[in-house]
């Protein structure tokens, strides 16, 4: 099939984007309403915080689940499908959360809304880099990842506008299902139409596991996005928290979560663009670890600092945060057609689902003796930043490259 040549602003980007706007509205609106739904159902501050945290690590846990299922379906059924039904399955299922009446509710329809959310970016970005000249693919992704994150800024103000959290889950639900009706015209890849033609195995995730190498690549490029979830799911979700230990008094962390997006938007649109000057993802990460660990050092050292600077260096954590754009891309472009989709739909889920395991091994140290809660925070981050680190050092360079091959 005649590979159509796409521009960075042609319709599957400017959709993709928009689908990526509500994906993350949805995503982190629990976050910014996590406060103010579990007090109406009832639970105490205390409650609050151990049911917010477990309800948050279940929705990651669908993530990773989603991821798995929505890629291997990208690959044997095609990009399209995958991205028809993970919108409508999390519409639904975050239109059912503004109905719940109680916890343990709550937390199975957020789970589901994961299973949902998880099938979104990935489809769109495995999409829009078959479908795009090479050189251009990253400016599509850059587009894609910075329209998606200015979701939760919008999600912010919407919970602001409005002070009603059912409502906001109408409203998440609500835009998935119109971004339904702008899905219909947009074609399927040539590249896997013509993959799909030939004897080869598809959405195959044993094969991840087969083969030492394309493991070693898979596991590489989870690992590369650990410090964003860091950034969102410990230090700017629980900012409230960390601000009490450091004697900072009355930290909102939706407030928190409105800066960092506002930064991360801006990073992933500077990463994406740098990565593009320099014709580089490793550099362009290289730079952006050094920003993000910059931030997080200004972050732990706030002792007795000011609301408006816990704000403003969670901006500065946003912003620093703002690789996604690039690992998402690299997923893209490491792996086959016969298992692209398999890949860039199942990495960032299993990056998002880190955060279970970020969140565990900050509990462990918490829980150990002498050990306070900041302290355990700039622990953790010493080891996250490290992994990911060692992860892009050992990644081949992955710009520029042709993307019509299958792995084997």
């Amino acid at each position: 099939m005649q590979q159509k040549q796409y521009s960075v602003f042609s319709l599957p980007v400017i959709v993709g984007a928009l689908g990526f706007f509500v994906d993350v509205f949805d995503l982190l609106l629990f976050n910014i309403i996590r406060k103010p739904s579990l007090k109406s159902l009832g639970l105490d501050e205390n409650s609050i915080d151990t049911t917010g945290e477990f309800i948050l690590n279940i929705q990651m846990l669908g993530l990773v689940v989603g991821g798995i299922l929505w890629g291997m379906l990208g690959d044997k059924k095609g990009r399209l499908k995958v991205l028809f039904g993970s919108i409508l399955l999390y519409s639904v299922a975050t239109i059912a959360n503004g109905f719940v009446q109680d916890a343990t509710t709550y937390t199975w329809l957020r789970f589901i809304a994961g299973l949902g959310l998880a099938g979104e970016l990935g489809a769109s970005i495995t999409l829009t880099s078959e479908i795009l000249p090479k050189e251009k693919r990253g400016l599509a992704a850059t587009i894609i990842a910075t329209t998606g994150v200015l979701g939760t800024v919008t999600a912010f103000y919407v919970n602001d506008y409005f002070n009603n959290w059912r409502l906001c889950y109408f409203i998440g639900g609500g835009m998935g299902l119109l971004l339904l009706l702008l899905r219909v015209s947009i074609k399927e890849s040539g590249m896997y139409h013509n993959v799909k033609n030939e004897q080869v195995q598809l959405g195959n995730f044993w094969m991840f596991l087969n083969n030492k190498d394309r493991f070693f690549r898979y596991i590489r490029s989870i690992l590369i996005g650990l410090p964003v979830w860091y950034a969102i799911g410990v230090l700017v979700s629980f900012s409230n928290k960390f601000g009490k230990g450091m004697g900072i008094e009355n930290v909102d962390p939706g407030r928190a979560v409105l800066y960092q997006y506002a930064g991360l938007a801006l990073g992933d649109l500077s990463a994406g663009i740098l990565s593009n000057i320099i014709k580089s993802r490793r550099k362009a990460l290289f730079i952006f670890y050094g920003i993000a660990a910059l931030f997080m050092v200004l972050y732990f050292m706030q002792h007795n600092g000011s609301l408006q600077g816990m704000y403003w260096i969670c901006c500065g954590l946003g912003f620093g945060s703002g690789i996604s754009v690039l690992y998402i891309s690299m997923s893209a472009e490491q792996f086959g057609t016969n298992l692209r989709a398999t890949a860039t739909t199942s990495i960032p889920n299993f990056v998002r689902g880190g955060l279970v395991l970020i969140s565990l091994l900050f509990q462990w140290i918490r829980s150990l003796k002498g050990m306070d809660y900041v302290t355990a925070g700039w622990i953790v981050g010493i080891i996250v930043m490290g992994i990911a680190t060692t992860a892009v050092i050992f990644t081949k360079e992955t710009f520029g490259k042709d993307l019509d091959f299958i792995e084997k």
